[in-house]
Order: structure tokens, then sequence, then C-alpha cells
């Protein structure tokens, strides 16, 4: 229980210095500090699995025996990168949809990341919540990993079909309820969330609204990258940890790829062959009692991923 809590209590230290200190004042992130906070986090992510690696070989405050599952360093750290990589790259879609929703509700750059950073508190909510509850269901029902590979196969199907323009934040269910309860105001007021309204009535504003479309589509998505990193691991420590420095990514992600996703036009077909490949793993080898070496998958991933990023800037610079 201690690391669970030490883990939680990092993140929490984390981000209240992102939010408290570094980005105190509201203001446009440049792609300069939006790479400058990138590298932070890969880097901290990195180095979190050499933690991995030596909890696990040497089952510190019980990691891989009464905390997660057992494992030598090696692979719970190859885990732990494959499940970080898969998590990062399913989230590129998410990013290109939050550039949507940050469009339609007209959202200034110099508050995005303010819905962004709350955005992120909100899914580290969720996510565990959904993390917890699959680790109970694949602990108890062995038929659950079927049942996650065919979710798997059926997001790569849809991702593969899928139409951009297909997005529609104004319909988006919870927000609709929200809007019988409060009104909203028209336009944005600074980075408040809440004003008063005709000197009395709560109202939201458009910064709220657009924070609860993108809370509700990152659950949307938590039911496609979560049964995918159960595929390539059931320990629900290294899920979890791997999930949370994943979502931390995100947000710096969106800055720097936000006004370039349309030259990466091939990624969508790497993502669509990555869900594929653990879905398969999930349905074929799973009931087959086939276990490819955790390096295996790893290498099969990044490959697919690189070659998606290369062929994109390849066509890019050809046109």
């Amino acid at each position: 229980m201690l690391v669970w809590i030490g883990f939680i209590s990092l993140i929490g230290v984390f981000l209240a210095l992102d939010l408290g200190v570094f980005n105190k004042d509201p203001h446009k992130i440049s792609t300069k500090e939006a790479l400058r906070w990138t590298a932070l986090w890969v880097s901290m992510s990195l180095l979190f699995s050499i933690f991995i690696y030596y909890a696990y070989e040497n089952n510190w405050f019980g990691i891989g025996k009464t905390i997660g599952l057992h494992s030598t360093g090696w692979d719970a750290a190859i885990t732990y990168l494959t499940g970080y990589i898969v998590e990062q790259s399913l989230s590129l879609d998410n990013v290109f949809v939050i550039a949507v929703i940050f469009s339609y509700f007209h959202i200034p750059m110099k508050y995005q990341h303010r819905v962004l950073f709350w955005g992120i508190i909100g899914a580290l909510f969720f996510r565990g919540l959904m993390i917890g509850a699959g680790a109970i269901l694949v602990q108890q029902f062995d038929w659950i990993m079927y049942l996650f590979g065919l979710i798997l196969l059926w997001t790569a199907y849809k991702m593969l079909k899928s139409d951009d323009e297909q997005i529609h934040p104004e319909n988006n269910p919870v927000v609709l309820q929200l809007r019988k309860i409060l009104p909203v105001t028209k336009s944005i007021r600074r980075e408040h969330f809440f004003v008063k309204w005709k000197g009395r009535t709560i109202a939201m504003t458009p910064l709220f609204v657009a924070l609860v479309v993108v809370e509700t589509t990152d659950i949307m998505f938590a039911f496609d990258s979560i049964p995918a990193i159960f595929s390539i691991t059931k320990d629900p420590f290294i899920v979890f940890t791997s999930n949370i420095f994943a979502i931390l990514g995100l947000r710096s992600l969106y800055f720097v790829l936000a006004s370039m996703l349309d030259k990466f036009q091939y990624v969508k077909y790497s993502l669509v062959i990555i869900l594929t490949f653990v879905g398969i793993k999930m349905l074929v080898f799973h009931p087959l009692h086939i276990v490819l070496p955790e390096w295996v998958s790893l290498a099969f991933i990044v490959l697919v991923l690189g070659s998606g990023i290369f062929f994109s800037m390849w066509k890019d610079k050809q046109e």
C-alpha cells in the first residue's frame, strides 16, 4: 500500500509544481517550451523503468511479491516500456480530438494548458478506477481476455474506417445534460470555469464545457487503450504506472503535435496494426499458451510506429 501511496504522491508533487510554479500564469505554450516539457516527461518515464528493473529484481517494498506479479527485473522493465509506448502511441489519436474540441469552442492558446491540466487530473482518477476494475476482472475471469481482444480488433477496424469529420463536440451527452442544469456564457471569462450569471446564478464558461468534453472523450479512449495494456501484462502495478506516465506526457505532446497532425497521415495505419497485433495476442496466442518474449513485442511495436512516422515525413517531404 505504501508503494501505491508513494507513487501517487510523487505524481501529485509533479502536477503541483507544474500548475503552481512553472505554469502559474496563463500563457501561450510555444513549441520550444512544449518540446522541453515532452523531453522531461519522457526522461522521467524512462528513468522510472530503471526503478522498475531494480524493484522487481530485488523485490523492493514487496514489489514482485505482494505487489504486482512475480517477474525478473529485465522482463518487468521491458513490459513497462512496451506498455508505455503502446499507451503513448494510442494517445496520438486523442491529440487530434483535443485539437478539434479546442477549435470548436474557440479556446485561446493561453488557456488550453489549464483545461488540459485539469483534464489530466480527471483522467488519472478515472483511469485508476478502470485499471483497478480491469485487474480484478482479469484475475477472476479468464474469458475477459477474449473480450478485450475483440474490443481491440473492433477499435482497429473503427480507426481504419474513421472519418475525422464525424467528431461533434456539441452532441456530447454529458454537456447536453449540464446545459439543462446551468447556463453557459457566450464568451471566455479569462481562466475561469464558472462565473456569476446576472448577479447570483452560477454559469459555466466555454472553458469548463471544453474540459467536460475532453474528459468524457478520454474516458471513451480509455475503453480502447486499457484492454491494450492488459494484453501486454496482467501486472496491475506496471499497468497503472505505464498508463499514468503516458497520460502525463499527453499534454505537452499535444502542444508539440497539434499543428503538425496532418503531416502524420500514416501513423494512423501504424496504430491499426499495433491494435490488431495485441488483439490477436489475446484471441490466438493466449488460448494456445504461446508466449512471445517481451522484447519481441516491444521491438515490433517500435518498428511499426517508427515506420508510420518515417513514411509520413517522407510523404510530406515529397509533396
